[in-house]
């Protein structure tokens, strides 16, 4: 990108993504998150607004779907599916017939893949063209979510996918098994930032800009791809966040953290990664990373078989160069993902 260009991201709206099983507190989170007065241009997209009880009094405006709240705050209702709700919702923005936003949170119910709601953002192009995935935050409950997680598919895959994984009900938990919960979590998502929550008293700020916001390089991208901006890179290959993945008895989901020193040519790493996606797209649950394209920084991302449009920035964000790529998999080996990339580089070396 080069400095004189528009910043396509920066003009987009930033989607947060609530998620987490049941129980794990989401309807107190976001009651709460509705009164704060820094919500005042924020947009929230629930799936049943009786659940989370919305005081008459907090309420300036309503229509059919879309609550305004005292503080500014839109509470809009799933009608019939997230694609048309946030169509609608920018509908009416642009046209001046509801309140000006310039955020959207969106809550999910606790049986709910988040996945297809990450694809959707990334594949439906009218979307893609007006909003982008700032991050996943998913709430897990300190005192059931061990069990979850080793029971409910559908909660590991909540924490797999995480940007943010937010600890709840802490207080009623032994110390010890919040620990334990904690190091499961790590073992499954070893790039996800923590928060501990006691009923749901988190700040806005705290949910948001975990994703990539601009495709100018700074702070922000470093913490997007998992780094910390004061961080020595480690050069050799396998060592990139430092292996601070735990391990656990069962790790059917896990970090794999790549380097690869050589730059790419576009062409060959879309390929590499289309083949992966084509022979093992259900069990790649998240990829991120930075890639060295022919010595261009170019930021990727994904969900299983749907990836982001890719975003070179306009410098790179540290004085690393390598490629580096975090996969959150199931039962995919990081000798095969290698492998598969030599393989391609081979063919088209």
């Amino acid at each position: 990108m080069a400095s004189g260009e528009r910043d396509a991201l920066a003009g987009k709206l930033p989607v947060t993504l609530i998620t987490g099983f049941l129980g794990s507190g989401k309807t107190t989170l976001i009651s709460r998150l509705l009164k704060h007065p820094d919500m005042n241009r924020v947009a929230v997209v629930i799936n049943e607004v009786g659940e989370i009880g919305i005081d008459h009094d907090l309420v300036t405006m309503s229509s059919e779907n879309v609550s305004l709240l005292a503080n500014g705050c839109l509470c809009c209702t799933v009608r019939t599916d997230l694609q048309d709700t946030l169509r609608e919702l920018f509908g009416q923005r642009r046209a001046g017939q509801i309140a000006d936003f310039d955020r959207v949170v969106i809550e999910t119910t606790g049986l709910a893949d988040p996945a297809p709601v990450i694809q959707t953002l990334a594949s439906d192009t009218m979307l893609g063209a007006q909003y982008r995935l700032d991050g996943v935050v998913t709430l897990v409950d300190a005192v059931n979510g061990p069990e979850q997680l080793r029971t409910q598919p559908e909660a590991e895959k909540q924490a797999a996918v995480a940007d943010l994984i937010v600890i709840t009900k802490e207080d009623l938990a032994e110390p010890a098994g919040v620990a334990s919960l904690v190091d499961a979590l790590k073992a499954i998502n070893g790039h996800a930032a923590f928060r501990h929550s006691r009923m749901g008293d988190l700040e806005p700020s705290e949910l948001m800009g975990l994703g990539l916001g601009s495709a100018r390089a700074g702070p922000g991208t470093l913490r997007f791809l998992g780094e910390l901006e004061n961080e020595t890179a480690v050069a050799t290959e396998g060592a990139y966040l430092g292996d601070r993945t735990p391990s656990r008895h069962d790790p059917s989901i896990h970090t794999l953290s790549l380097r690869f020193e050589k730059p790419f040519a576009w062409d060959t790493f879309a390929a590499a990664m289309d083949m992966l996606i084509g022979l093992r797209g259900v069990d790649l649950l998240r990829v991120k990373g930075i890639v060295n394209v022919e010595g261009q920084p170019v930021v990727v991302q994904g969900v299983q078989h749907i990836m982001h449009p890719a975003v070179t920035l306009d410098r790179w964000p540290s004085e690393d160069r390598q490629t580096r790529l975090v996969f959150i998999t199931r039962r995919i080996e990081e000798k095969a993902i290698r492998a598969l990339f030599d393989a391609v580089g081979a063919i088209r070396g």
